[in-house]
């Protein structure tokens, strides 16, 4: 990887959550959509006709063999994950993979610790992370602008369609935690860093999945993070930082924001920084940097805090009294 040639990617999947990122891939200079593999040699070649991939593969096997294929993104549903992710390692590709990253933490940290071992970039496309509306409020949480930061509240909400299967198939990963709940739970850890104690409440279908469920969450510096989520109402979708001398408001979806307030007593500040197309070209830059300075992780998209966000969601899941996967 030179700073002279473009990030060839591969698309691994090509459902909804594919389309926007390769949308957005075409957005940013200096990278290109190499392949995309499907498991319909069909779906692959309509979806390259679509964003103007080189190449279509019939098969993921044929897409991490592909020689022009610098990094992969996965778009699969997670419950796939930890297969297709070490079917790139395998084929000594590097990865950006959906969240949520795999279903439980032991398997993520088995993930983290498989790339580390063949020397290869790996990260959880966390784009919400890479926003930059949500660096700039990180950074304002983090400074002492609103004084000291006491509550963040965020909730995340939507009707899941029927007809998607991953939403509903436990095969599949179906977990309004892992598909929703991860943002509001990243939200939280960004401003307020690791909690102490969690407590959390749901609402478990027949089937085992969970539907809809809360947290209250308390830290070592007093603070209390309060968040929600669902695929079965719609909600607000806000969120709200709140020190001893200010709060932060973010609009609705908060987790890909176009801009938020600082309240500080009677005046209010707009800040609204530009975000490119969807906001998924925000993490395809980070990733292209960190390949072409060699760098193996990114300090935007951190291993770690990805794996503690995961053991966090086992937590709750095992609150909420849902089966272990």
């Amino acid at each position: 990887m030179t700073t002279t040639t473009p990030v060839r990617w591969g698309i691994l999947a090509t459902g909804g959550i594919a389309e926007k990122f390769a949308a957005d891939l075409a957005l940013v200079p200096d990278n290109e959509l190499a392949a995309v593999g499907s498991r319909r040699p069909d779906a692959a070649q309509e979806f390259a006709a679509r964003h103007g991939a080189a190449r279509a593969h019939g098969s993921y096997e044929e897409l991490v063999a592909d020689p022009d294929v610098d990094v992969v993104y996965v778009a699969t549903p997670h419950g796939r994950h930890l297969e297709d992710v070490r079917l790139c390692f395998a084929a000594g590709k590097h990865v950006l993979c959906e969240k949520a990253l795999t279903m439980n933490a032991d398997d993520s940290a088995t993930l983290v610790a498989e790339a580390q071992q063949h020397g290869l970039f790996f990260a959880e496309a966390m784009w919400m992370r890479t926003n930059p509306n949500i660096r700039r409020l990180a950074e304002i949480a983090a400074s002492d602008d609103l004084g000291t930061v006491r509550q963040v509240r965020a909730e995340l909400g939507f009707v899941g369609r029927r007809d998607v299967a991953r939403l509903w198939d436990l095969d599949l990963g179906a977990s309004a935690l892992l598909d929703v709940g991860i943002y509001p739970l990243t939200f939280a850890h960004l401003v307020l860093g690791e909690p102490q104690h969690i407590a959390a409440a749901g609402v478990v279908s027949e089937s085992g999945v969970d539907l809809s469920g809360g947290a209250t969450l308390t830290y070592a510096s007093g603070a209390v993070a309060s968040i929600a989520w669902t695929q079965v109402a719609l909600g607000d979708n806000r969120a709200v930082v709140a020190g001893d001398a200010g709060r932060i408001e973010v609009p609705g979806r908060f987790h890909h924001p176009d801009g938020f307030t600082v309240v500080r007593g009677d005046d209010r500040e707009d800040v609204a920084l530009p975000v490119t197309g969807r906001g998924y070209a925000h993490e395809i830059e980070e990733v292209a940097a960190c390949l072409r300075a060699g760098a193996t992780a990114s300090t935007v998209l951190p291993l770690d805090q990805t794996v503690a966000i995961q053991r966090q969601m086992d937590t709750i899941l095992e609150q909420i009294g849902v089966a272990r996967r």
